[in-house]
This record gives structure tokens, C-alpha cells and sequence, in this order.
């Protein structure tokens, strides 16, 4: 199984979201990561959509999505032509013992403590899949207490884009 993403433009009204993720569940299609937030045109939303499957279920979920009415433009993103990013929230054990290296493997991946306690670090990074697990992975060992993880967000590299047809 291959893992897709679909960038789709919608209008940005009540119930879409439900309907487009009811065509999925309908389906039985999982939904690896979803993403959704307003575009450059408040009335319009994209919604990033990462699913695991074949070039058949790719084609009936691309098919079904078309027939949503809100739904302006879909497209299937190339892994090497996008730009994809997540991002977690990760509270971290820490003692005056561990703190330190916990700090170093933060500045190592570039990311930012955003809150401190005496017990714990909670710290935020972005980056694509293989980044954030290999810093969950970095981080296991000391203690992952809370963790919140943000569907990937894509948009295609350069000049290519998901523009409406006017």
C-alpha cells in the first residue's frame, strides 16, 4: 500500500467537512491525516488528506469527492513536488538530571519549548513525518507524558499550485 495526499478545495460552508469524511468512513477507506483550514479566500477551504491504499481506491475516492457539491478542485500531490509539514505538542518528562539533554535534542531539531514545570517540558516542533518521529523517537526514552499531532498540511513546490478554474 501507497500513501496519497489530495489537496481539495471546497467551499468553506457548514457541513462539508462532515460530508467529505462521511465518503470515506461510507467507503472504508481510514484516513491517515487530515489537515482543513481557510485559504487566501475566506469563503474557500483546503483540506489536505492523507490516506494509505492503491491507484483503484485512489480513483473511487477521487470520483466520490467530485460528486460533493462544495467540492471545487481536487489533485493527487507528488511527494517530490510538495511541501508537507506537521506539527506536535509533546510534553516531556524531565528531572535536573535529564533537563539538560532534553534541551539539547530540542535545539538539535530546531524546535521550541513553549511551556516549562518543575517535572516537565512541553515543546512544539513542525516538520514532515520522518522528522517528528524521529524526534518522538529521541524523546521516548526520557518519558512522553502528553502528545498532540496535527494532520500534514501540503502545498506543491514552486510555481505549481491548486488554483481555481475562473
Amino acid at each position: 500500500m501507497k500513501r496519497y495526499t489530495l489537496s481539495v478545495l471546497v467551499e468553506n460552508s457548514a457541513g462539508v467537512l462532515s460530508r467529505v469524511v462521511g465518503l470515506f468512513s461510507r467507503r472504508g477507506f481510514n484516513i491517515h491525516s487530515l489537515s482543513v483550514g481557510t485559504t487566501q479566500d475566506e469563503t474557500i477551504s483546503r483540506i489536505t488528506i492523507e490516506v494509505n491504499g492503491d491507484e483503484l481506491m485512489l480513483e473511487q475516492i477521487s470520483k466520490q469527492l467530485s460528486k460533493v457539491l462544495e467540492v471545487i478542485k481536487i489533485k493527487t500531490l507528488k511527494d517530490e513536488e510538495t511541501v508537507k509539514r506537521g506539527l506536535i505538542l509533546v510534553k516531556v518528562k524531565v528531572s535536573t538530571k535529564t533537563r539538560s539533554e532534553i534541551m539539547e535534542i530540542t535545539n538539535v531539531f530546531r524546535a521550541n519549548i513553549v511551556d516549562i514545570s518543575a517535572s516537565t517540558l512541553t515543546i512544539e516542533l513542525t516538520g514532515g513525518n520522518s522528522k517528528l518521529n524521529a524526534f518522538l523517537e529521541m524523546l521516548e526514552p526520557y518519558g512522553i507524558e502528553e502528545l498532540s499531532r496535527t494532520g500534514m498540511t501540503a502545498l506543491e513546490r514552486g510555481t505549481n499550485m491548486l488554483k481555481l478554474d475562473k
